[in-house]
């Protein structure tokens, strides 16, 4: 992927976020990379009711906290963004490395783990400062990144080696890297108790796709090894896991389709047209509906999860994708 297709596909960013006490609906946040600002849909209504404006250069990645902040990385000024859910207001700037892409938050909401393409590091940040408390070093060109429920481990796609580097979250050391296909982009952790193999005891499935060679690696996290690779559409970029499981779906950048996984069979059950160009997408918590933002036609798609067909089209601003895991609870 050369830095002027990089550059069109890091273009913006949705989050589904609710906070309990500072809003009653889930919201999705969907960043704008283009016009540098976040359209919030309220989720019931299915329309944008608030545009965040001073967001920073380059919106792409975003993680949403229990604790109800939103995190964008802001991939053209190396920066992430701070945004209350509640208000939709930004309410801190951090600066972080090189080009941060992929975003994640621990389960307790205490770190935010992020991605620098340039520097081939991942930034953890301090949520209660809201400052850098350490670097790690990682394979070449990190983009996506995810925690593990529990919040011990951190896996990073590095796209220019075709690997995962496994991150023990204790220590923030590289304590493991895992082969997976060409040019791995996005990372998304299953629950536990759903098999990914028949070794060890509540295994978490870890799911990645290679933009490179249109697969997802699924990696066991008992062995952390690829125990499945599944073809889905070109050029898939974002992934996201159903909240119990079940199924994981996957943005085709260059089909303009979804791809839907069955999560035991590792098999492909359907696949779903949205609009232009999907880059990322995110499951409501119920599992009721999958959120796909477009950045080819700059629209986020609600694809219905029961009949895997869209039902809604959302127009947002202009360079929207989606790229991180960004469901919360209101």
């Amino acid at each position: 992927m050369g830095r002027v297709r990089l550059a069109l596909w890091l273009a913006g960013v949705a989050v589904l976020a609710g906070t309990a006490g500072a809003s009653a609906s889930t919201l999705a946040f969907i960043s704008n990379g283009a016009s540098n600002d976040v359209s919030v849909i309220d989720v019931a209504t299915q329309t944008v009711v608030a545009t965040v404006s001073a967001v920073g250069n380059g919106p792409m990645g975003v993680a949403a906290a229990q604790t109800g902040i939103v995190y964008v990385s802001n991939q053209f000024d190396n920066t992430v963004a701070v945004i209350d859910a509640g208000s939709s207001t930004v309410v801190a700037t951090v600066p972080v490395g090189n080009m941060p892409l992929g975003v994640a938050v621990t389960p307790d909401g205490s770190h935010v783990y992020v991605a620098n393409l340039d520097d081939s590091t991942v930034s953890v940040i301090d949520a209660s400062s809201n400052t850098v408390v350490d670097t790690i070093p990682v394979d070449n060109q990190p983009l996506g990144v995810a925690v593990t429920p529990d919040g011990s481990r951190v896996y990073v796609a590095n796209f220019g080696v075709h690997t995962v580097s496994v991150i023990d979250a204790s220590s923030n050391t590289v304590v493991a890297t895992v082969p997976v296909g060409a040019n791995p982009t996005g990372v998304a952790v299953g629950p536990p108790n759903v098999t990914c193999s028949t070794s060890g005891i509540d295994p978490v499935c870890v799911y990645v796709t290679n933009f490179g060679d249109n697969t997802v690696s699924v990696i066991d996290t008992d062995s952390n090894l690829v125990v499945a690779t599944v073809a889905v559409g070109a050029s898939p970029e974002g992934v996201a896991v159903s909240p119990d499981g079940s199924h994981v779906y996957v943005a085709n950048h260059v089909d303009s389709t979804v791809s839907v996984i069955d999560a035991v069979s590792t098999t492909v059950v359907a696949t779903v047209p949205v609009g232009t160009n999907p880059e990322g997408l995110s499951v409501t918590l119920d599992g009721s509906q999958v959120y796909v933002a477009n950045t080819g036609d700059n629209t986020v798609s609600v694809i219905d999860a029961g009949t895997n067909s869209v039902t809604t089209t959302v127009p947002v601003g202009s360079g929207p994708v989606a790229f991180g895991k960004f469901i919360l609870d209101p």
